[in-house]
């Protein structure tokens, strides 16, 4: 899996010039040179078995040898709604996520929020979900939503299991579903009363996975897990909020 290379062109058998980072990445850093087989992926869902030919300072010249049809992804969405951590904390969010198979990932601004995601971050955020895609070998890309502000992000439409973690009375989450669903994560001190009061009215279901607060990224990261079928110990408790 690592020995792989992400381009946003079309893919298919022949031909192909990789160039920009990836290109470096290829040649100065893993100093891959002709004859070496590498694979490329476009996020089409697909991956492609390549050599390389020559290697410049600019770009790679490979010739593709086979479209291969290899679906890593869940069977259903999973979309993940969180509040960003502070620094490199976001980062290892997007990577786990990633590893773990959801989606869609929307950053949230609630009332609490410490950090306010800018729409220049947009591309670094695209560029850490590449990056653990080619590690885990993912050939589709995890979406990253625009920010949204909470209230504006419940009214939109939904279909499948709406859940939002929440330190408080919800009971622990232990049901096995199969199916879509979406997680809503605090910022730093959790949801306000006011919020969560909003996402009920809303259909939004309160939920706990066990009695310990938990930073952003940790609580996003259980959530993800219980997602996908993985389930805690089905214990009374409250719910999952950041830490300072």
């Amino acid at each position: 899996m690592a020995d792989r290379f992400y381009t946003d062109q079309p893919l298919a058998p022949g031909e192909f010039v990789l160039d920009g980072p990836e290109a470096h990445h290829l040649t100065a850093v893993r100093r891959f040179a002709a004859g070496d087989a590498v694979t490329l992926f476009n996020g089409d869902g697909a991956e492609y078995p390549a050599e390389v030919l020559s290697a410049g300072k600019k770009n790679v010249a490979l010739i593709v040898q086979s479209r291969v049809e290899a679906n890593r992804e869940l069977p259903f969405p999973l979309v993940i709604a969180s509040a960003l951590p502070k620094g490199d904390r976001a980062d290892f969010l997007l990577e786990k996520l990633v590893e773990l198979g959801v989606s869609t990932f929307v950053p949230l601004i609630c009332e609490r929020s410490v950090v306010v995601p800018k729409e220049h971050k947009k591309e670094k955020y695209e560029r850490a979900v590449i990056e653990a895609s080619k590690q885990c070998g993912r050939n589709r890309l995890m979406e990253v939503r625009p920010p949204c502000k909470f209230a504006e992000y419940l009214r939109q439409a939904f279909k499948g299991e709406k859940r939002i973690l929440h330190t408080g009375s919800a009971k622990a989450y232990g049901q096995q579903s199969v199916g879509a669903k979406i997680w809503l994560i605090g910022p730093e001190g959790g949801f306000t009363d006011a919020e969560v009061a909003l996402a009920v009215e809303y259909g939004w279901q309160p939920s706990s996975l066990g009695p310990r607060i938990l930073r952003i990224e940790t609580a996003a990261i259980a959530a993800a897990c219980v997602g996908w079928g993985f389930q805690p110990s089905p214990l009374e408790g409250e719910g999952i909020s950041d830490v300072q």
